[in-house]
């Protein structure tokens, strides 16, 4: 067996794709061309010094070996120093730092030539796609839907007027560059405290955010700059946008937090006020998109609000991107009991008016320990009826997308589901 040779922690400097090579060598000719230019202003004559130099040395040492140590001790020199020099400018001293910015900086070289991704949703489903997607690109934009009115967030919305925040928090948190203790701030809950009790910090702090800069856009931007996030979150509108289901017994169910517990199957679902207007950023993203990602989430209440905004269904359908559903593993209790695949497909093409995606990403695996809080609670797993996927005209792509546990616990990895949407993309772009 071959001992693994360790290579010197210079050299990673060299590694392809960091694009400082080219600079070095750039800094190289200019700094011996001005040397030369200087030398030959003052009449030195460093040209024929030189060679005379070179010349008297080579009678003694051979040409080869002397031009070799030449090249060696000059490169050495000169990389070593300009190497300190950018860690110094950096605030960067020892090895370890050293290393640290290396990896960052081919990540970010990276990342920042990964495909332009759209990802439309909400709640945890979306937040949870976002913590893989970050790993494959920086090009993101997280378009957030805001009819939230429960919780935290509808607390703040009723008493302030502002747009909900929670869902917006998520995706900030998922895309952060790291775990660091801001983006843990972020997430804290407060338990106690009279008014504060059931709120997150990253809920007040947007709220604050959004009264010093004036609307949440403004604020979502600075918070997203204070812990570092990777792509950008937007909402979908700034309008005061509510949801309003009609159930299929003809009852009208008005408020996102009140249509799971409505106990019926949903007929149709629409907004308060009816035209609500797309944010600008949202329709730009989506022209400029290679690859469009909806849901998982909860289907109506998460993942379609957006799409009710017309000026949003219009231009998925029209975009020439890739277009893709991450369809949920486990049915949901008051939303869509009862329903197959098709069945949530069928919902985004009735809401949106066009057959929104070209493709389903489904889990085909489940544990055989299946935890019987699931049953209990009325939730079956998502059943993938081929022959009536197929006559909507929308292809399946089946994968093991569930974290591995011993509880019998069904969640959707975000490592696989980010890897599983992105072969999928390179696939369909190579046909």
């Amino acid at each position: 067996m071959m001992k693994k040779i360790k290579m010197p922690k210079q050299v990673g400097w060299l590694i392809p794709g960091l694009q400082v090579k080219r600079w070095f060598a750039l800094t190289l000719v200019g700094t011996i061309l001005m040397t030369v230019g200087i030398l030959i202003l003052f009449d030195i004559k460093p040209i024929f010094y030189t060679m005379q130099f070179i010349s008297k040395v080579a009678n003694r040492i051979s040409t080869e070996w002397l031009a070799f140590g030449l090249v060696m001790f000059g490169a050495a020199f000169f990389f070593k120093g300009w190497t300190k020099t950018n860690l110094s400018i950096l605030d960067m001293d020892n090895d370890k730092d050293d290393e640290i910015l290396l990896e960052n900086l081919y990540r970010r070289r990276k990342l920042n030539r990964g495909p332009r991704i759209v990802a439309v949703g909400g709640g945890t489903g979306l937040s949870m796609l976002l913590s893989g997607i970050k790993n494959i690109t920086n090009n993101i934009t997280a378009v957030v839907t805001v009819g939230d009115d429960g919780g935290s967030s509808g607390r703040l919305r009723e008493s302030l007027g502002i747009l909900p925040p929670g869902d917006i928090r998520h995706c900030i948190t998922a895309l952060a560059d790291d775990e660091d203790l801001v983006t843990e701030l972020f997430k804290y809950r407060f338990k106690t405290g009279e008014g504060l009790e059931g709120h997150s910090f990253g809920n007040l702090f947007l709220t604050a955010m959004c009264a010093i800069t004036g609307n949440m856009v403004s604020a979502i931007k600075a918070s997203s700059n204070v812990i570092s996030i990777r792509g950008r979150v937007l909402p979908s509108t700034l309008d005061d946008m509510k949801l309003v289901a009609e159930m299929e017994d003809g009852r009208i169910i008005h408020g996102e937090s009140n249509i799971p517990e409505a106990k019926g199957k949903i007929r149709k679902l629409f907004c308060e006020p009816e035209n609500c207007r797309a944010l600008p950023e949202v329709i730009e993203a989506i022209k400029q998109a290679e690859l469009i990602i909806l849901g998982p989430g909860s289907l109506y209440t998460s993942v379609i609000p957006n799409l009710l905004i017309k000026e949003i269904s219009d231009e998925i359908a029209k975009s020439k991107a890739k277009k893709i559903y991450v369809c949920n593993i486990m049915s949901q209790p008051g939303e869509t009991d009862g329903y197959a695949v098709s069945d949530h497909l069928g919902a985004l093409i009735q809401h949106s008016g066009h057959k929104i995606v070209d493709a389903v990403l489904v889990n085909n695996y489940l544990p055989e320990n299946l935890a019987d809080k699931y049953q209990k609670s009325g939730s079956y797993p998502v059943k993938t009826d081929l022959n009536e996927i197929k006559k909507l005209g929308i292809k399946v792509c089946a994968k093991n997308l569930i974290e591995t546990n011993k509880d019998g616990l069904v969640r959707h990895s975000s490592r696989k589901v980010a890897r599983a949407v992105y072969y999928w993309f390179k696939k369909e772009l190579k046909k």
